[in-house]
């Protein structure tokens, strides 16, 4: 994804989520929604020095994916190993880690370990998903933004070790949840906000039920603090 489809995906995703227009830089989307989610880093090709992104950070040695295909000395001659040394040089030679592995995907940028997705930015570890932005360990999702370990989920951002919701905002280990602000460990909500361990419920806010005009005047304030803060 470039740039442009970037933030056209992060306003369809506001639009949805806050009924707004998304205000930031993808700068600013990265710090004040994506802070504390695993995302790849920014490391070198030791063969080529062009920039690539890698999932882990640890190995010393990287190679793109599409650069491994292009190395066509993998295979070794046949050599006595003498001492571990000797071994451990010649693992050292061979030993570079892949990045940017991306298989059956389209239009993906930045990213590592995605299978079977397409429109993917600066996202790792997911499958069959489309329209990820800052995101890692999601499937079978779209439209998401800042999210982890989720399933099953569209048009949300910051939503952790959850499935099955859509439209919501900072929602982790729920289920079913749509149109909700500040959600943990809740099943079948739907326009609730800062609501903990219930289930089936409307109109609740910090688990007490409200009347609808009552919820959603306090949502209207409740998201204009997120913009601002």
């Amino acid at each position: 994804m470039n740039k442009t489809q970037v933030l056209e995906t992060v306003d369809k995703i506001f639009s949805n989520v806050f009924d707004c227009k998304n205000p930031f830089t993808i700068d600013e989307l990265l710090t004040k929604f994506a802070f504390d989610v695993k995302l790849p880093q920014q490391v070198n090709d030791s063969i080529t020095g062009e920039v690539t992104w890698a999932t882990s950070v640890n190995p010393t040695k990287y190679i793109t994916e599409k650069n491994t295909w292009k190395w066509k000395t993998w295979e070794q001659p046949k050599q006595e190993i003498e001492n571990l040394e000797q071994l451990v040089t010649l693992w050292n030679q061979l030993n570079y880690r892949t990045t940017e592995r991306v298989y059956d995907s389209t239009n993906v940028s930045e990213s590592d370990t995605i299978y079977r997705s397409e429109n993917i930015y600066r996202s790792c570890d997911s499958s069959d998903c489309k329209n990820l932005v800052f995101s890692d360990g999601c499937q079978g999702s779209e439209y998401l933004l800042a999210s982890q370990r989720s399933g099953h989920c569209s048009f949300c951002i910051r939503c952790d070790d959850s499935s099955g919701c859509s439209n919501s905002y900072n929602v982790s280990c729920s289920s079913k949840i749509s149109n909700s602000l500040f959600i943990e460990d809740c099943g079948s909500l739907h326009e609730c906000m800062f609501c903990a361990h219930i289930s089936n419920k409307k109109y609740c806010i910090c688990n007490m039920q409200f009347e609808k005009e009552e919820y959603f005047a306090i949502k209207k304030e409740i998201i204009k603090w997120i913009m601002n803060s």
